[in-house]
């Protein structure tokens, strides 16, 4: 008879046991899935293009968020950090798979960025080596992570932003699109424990992002544009795009 629960912590680390790591693909124990995900580099995946996202380009274009210090959270092969950093943001960027590090590495080479770098890990749990993942950063970037994450770490993700987002910093995202058009499963946060987990991301609608982010100003929620194979950018209208800022002074 286990009787294990002290901490809130506790609680998150049992419910992640109870769905599987194929159901929570956003912490550590799913970093094997997303190593297996990564293997074969020619998938006709969209997100395996090395383009950044075409909101973060905007945001950038329009002054929307300005370089300083950026922090990538689930940065898969590099793209949205390895352009970040080219642009002259000082960026540290996250991934709990070790394969897509070593392609983000292996296009870092390739493009001559030198100043992006790569941490293997949980980011709700990473050290550094000279410390604690604690920022201050002036941009936080999530392209595809938050909506892999079940309800109950939305938990873990608000602590994250909360200890690393500079007052008056910039909190950027694109994830699934609940309704027409859209993706991803557009179960409640109740249903999604009552039976067997869904696989794969949750989709959201803009009021459900409102909601788990009301302690920040929003700047703008949209649909992604869709951009063309020929384009410089990577674009899915499957996907929401959100930019918020956390209130200075807080």
């Amino acid at each position: 008879m286990d009787r294990t629960v002290r901490t809130h912590e506790d609680v998150l680390r049992l419910l992640d046991d109870l769905i599987g790591s194929d159901a929570d693909r956003s912490t550590a124990g799913a970093g094997t899935w997303w190593d297996t995900f990564y293997e074969d580099r020619t998938k006709p995946v969209p997100f395996f293009v090395h383009k950044p996202d075409e909101n973060l380009a905007d945001y950038v274009g329009r002054g929307l968020t300005a370089p300083g210090r950026a922090l990538d959270i689930g940065c898969g092969p590099g793209r949205n950090a390895l352009y970040l950093a080219g642009l002259g943001f000082d960026t540290d960027a996250v991934d709990l798979s070790a394969g897509a590090l070593a392609w983000a590495e292996d296009r870092a080479r390739e493009t001559g960025v030198t100043t992006a770098r790569f941490h293997h890990g949980d980011a709700f749990a990473l050290t550094l080596p000279d410390g604690p993942l604690t920022g201050p950063y002036d941009l936080v970037y999530d392209s595809g992570c938050f909506h892999q994450l079940p309800p109950h770490r939305r938990v873990s993700y608000l602590a994250l932003l909360d200890r690393v987002l500079a007052p008056g910093g910039a909190f950027a995202l694109t994830c699934f699109a609940a309704g027409e058009g859209g993706m991803g499963w557009e179960t409640g946060d109740t249903d999604f424990y009552r039976g067997p987990a869904p696989r794969g991301g949750l989709a959201y609608t803009p009021e459900s992002l409102r909601a788990v982010f009301s302690g920040m100003t929003e700047i703008e929620i949209r649909r992604m544009h869709q951009e063309s194979p020929e384009s410089a950018h990577f674009g899915e209208s499957f996907l929401w795009t959100a930019l918020f800022r956390r209130p200075c002074g807080t």
